[in-house]
């Protein structure tokens, strides 16, 4: 009998890394096909497991250029589905001054400006997306993440191995100063912990650093803060796998995204680890310090 696929649809709005992506998930081992029109993804799926190759894991990437196919995407999703594949929606996406300045940097035109500005496009394909951003299984907003970041964090959600069958977990640090991540489920501020960033032999190491966090747990506040993430992850971790949710992501500010909220992740690692799970973690504003 002829086992199942397992697809990954990526798709989102231009200039958001959909095809950086797409390498990324052929460097993984993945059968990608870009652009296939929505209506022959069925029968595509069906050559595939009749096929001599042993292909397991398909990528698929989809955007506005289906143009009438593209309304066709959700009934084709739920159809793999009733036949037995696994299918998960990728959606990419990013700040309308991010999208902006790429395609200026590219000097290419939006698949949908028209006669209008790039701006225009853009906001006409988020409209048009819409709907297929609601039933995405994980939505990456790169705005802030360098085409090396994005690829590792796919490494870690595709390839990584994972301890517990289930529940993906994502742990994310970030900075306030340089905006909220969009696709955190779960956002904690810890700007009112004590700050490393002000003792001068501290400034320049970051929060992986045994310096930086033995300063930061070293206060009562800290330590009761960490308690505290941990004794509420315990406790809404089995009820997300109860709701049969795919994946939780957790993000920790505070506000450069190099010290506090790192050092907090880090240690989030190991108590997760220590649960069974096997958490991705993104460091998101490292680099930009």
């Amino acid at each position: 009998m002829a086992v199942p696929l397992s697809f990954v649809v990526i798709t989102g709005l231009s200039g958001a890394g959909k095809s950086y992506a797409i390498k990324c998930f052929e460097d993984m081992g993945f059968f990608c096909v870009d652009n296939l029109p929505t209506t022959l993804i069925p029968t595509f799926a069906d050559l595939i497991m009749r096929s001599e190759q042993p292909i397991q894991r398909v990528a698929l990437g989809v955007d506005v250029r289906e143009g009438a196919y593209l309304s066709r995407l959700l009934d084709t999703i739920r159809e793999l589905r009733l036949r037995g594949h696994a299918v998960e929606v990728l959606f990419l996406e990013a700040s309308e001054e991010a999208l902006v300045r790429r395609y200026h940097e590219t000097r290419r035109r939006h698949p949908l400006a028209g006669e209008g500005s790039v701006l225009d496009g853009i906001r006409a394909e988020r409209k048009a997306l819409s709907d297929l951003r609601e039933v995405a299984d994980r939505i990456f907003d790169t705005s802030a993440l360098t085409v090396h970041q994005l690829k590792d964090r796919l490494v870690e959600l595709y390839v990584a191995p994972k301890l517990r069958p289930g529940l993906a977990t994502s742990l994310v640090s970030f900075g306030f100063k340089h905006g909220m991540p969009f696709d955190a489920d779960l956002v904690f501020d810890v700007r009112f912990l004590p700050n490393p960033h002000f003792e001068p032999t501290l400034r320049p190491l970051d929060g992986r650093h045994e310096r930086v966090r033995a300063f930061v747990l070293d206060h009562d506040v800290s330590r009761e803060m960490l308690r505290h993430l941990e004794d509420f992850l315990k406790f809404v971790l089995p009820c997300y796998e109860r709701e049969g949710k795919a994946y939780l992501t957790v993000a920790i500010g505070c506000t450069g995204g190099r010290h506090r909220s790192v050092t907090l992740v880090e240690e989030l690692r190991r108590f997760l680890a220590g649960l069974g799970y096997a958490p991705t973690v993104v460091h998101r504003d490292l680099e930009r310090e």
